[in-house]
This record gives C-alpha cells, sequence and structure tokens, in this order.
C-alpha cells in the first residue's frame, strides 16, 4: 500500500494574535490596527464610555469589569485621562494595570500642561497650537477642552485634570507601573509615557517612542 509522503518541515503553529485594549477608543472608522500597531499579529478591542461611539465595550476607564485580570497585552491611552478628575485617575491607572499581563505595555498620551502654561503666560491665547483634523486648537481647548465640541453639548470632551512630566510619572509608578518613559512631543504640545505591569521585558528602556518592546 502507498503512503503519501510526509513532509519534512511541521506544518506551521498558529499563534494567537496580541490583544490592544483602545481606551477612549472614538469612532469606529478610527483603528489603531495597521497604524500604530501591526495589521499582522494584533487584535484591537474598542472601549469608550459614549455609546456613540459604537464600542466593543461600554464602560469608563475607572472600572472595566468586562476586560478579564491579565488578558490584554497593551493598553492604548490618548488623550482620556485628562478627562478625569483628579481622584479617578489612579482608579483609571489601576484598571490599566490590572487588565494588562505581566510584561505588558500601557501607551499613553495626555497634553503637555507645562507648555500650554507657558503659551498662556505669553499672553498668546487667542493663538492656534496646532491644526487638527477637527480645526484649530488653542490654548483654552487643551486646558478646558475641545470648545467647539463643548458648544455642541458634548461633555465627555470637557478637560477636568492636568500632567506635567514628573506628575505623570509619580502618577504611574504610585499605582505599581515600572519603568516608565516619559517624553514631549513638542509640535502635539503633548506628554508621551510607555509603562510596563513588572516584570519589564529586558531591552524595555531602549527607546523613547511608540516602537515598544514586549516580551
Amino acid at each position: 500500500m502507498l503512503h503519501p509522503e510526509v513532509p519534512d518541515t511541521p506544518p506551521a503553529v498558529m499563534v494567537a494574535p496580541r490583544t490592544v485594549l483602545n481606551v477612549g477608543c472614538g469612532p469606529r472608522a478610527i483603528s489603531i490596527i495597521g497604524t500604530l500597531f501591526p495589521a499582522e499579529g494584533w487584535r484591537e478591542l474598542r472601549l469608550d464610555i459614549n455609546p456613540k461611539a459604537d464600542p466593543d465595550i461600554i464602560a469608563s476607564m475607572t472600572d472595566m469589569p468586562a476586560v478579564a485580570d491579565g488578558s490584554i497585552d497593551a493598553v492604548w491611552s490618548s488623550h482620556n485621562l485628562e478627562h478625569l478628575d483628579p481622584h479617578e485617575v489612579p482608579l483609571a491607572l489601576r484598571e490599566f494595570l490590572r487588565v494588562l499581563r505581566p510584561g505588558g505595555c500601557l501607551l499613553l498620551s495626555v497634553p503637555d500642561l507645562q507648555a500650554i502654561a507657558r503659551r498662556i503666560a505669553e499672553d498668546r491665547i487667542d493663538e492656534p497650537l496646532y491644526e487638527s483634523g477637527a480645526g484649530p486648537i488653542f490654548p483654552l481647548d487643551v486646558v478646558y477642552g475641545f470648545g467647539p465640541a463643548l458648544a455642541a453639548g458634548d461633555r465627555f470632551m470637557a478637560h477636568r485634570t492636568g500632567f506635567t512630566p514628573r506628575m505623570l510619572e509619580t502618577a504611574l509608578r504610585g499605582t505599581g507601573f515600572g519603568p516608565v518613559i516619559i517624553w514631549r512631543l513638542e509640535e502635539a504640545y503633548e506628554l508621551r509615557a510607555r509603562a510596563y505591569r513588572p516584570p519589564a521585558p529586558a531591552n524595555a528602556l531602549d527607546s523613547a517612542a511608540w516602537d515598544f518592546p514586549m516580551a
């Protein structure tokens, strides 16, 4: 009886994609997969407090019971923490830490309050900082929230706290993240942070950028 030839190489092992939790994801048309995260090997879980964003999970970042402990490889949070009251910030950071697996990474951005304060001190409040997809951004938009959105009744866009590099690092380390890397994106008046749920990968401190090492 003839037997079919057996290939010399074993079949490829299917590897489950990693999961990034996109906190405050916004409209479904905006995706971080294929831009910030490679399309191959990653899947996006979208969470937002606003049902109009059509997220996978409707929840506040301060309480995410639908996301299991240690189930997430990376958390992406772009311009969300400033929408919380100061006492809520540790709650959100603890939730980010809880859902990350050991060695998982938090990628975080918030407005740079020091850079904005310098513009305000120079009495340049009516000069735009930069152009966004939604229109020009002025210093008071960064302090209080995007004016046109607030005028349209979107109170989710209000800002209720702010950060300097020291404050942000203190908050992250105080929650249990480590190591923590913070840098400025000056043209966007923005602070960026990369922080890990311990134990972090050995090369965690190799760069200050979004191209983050993962264990």
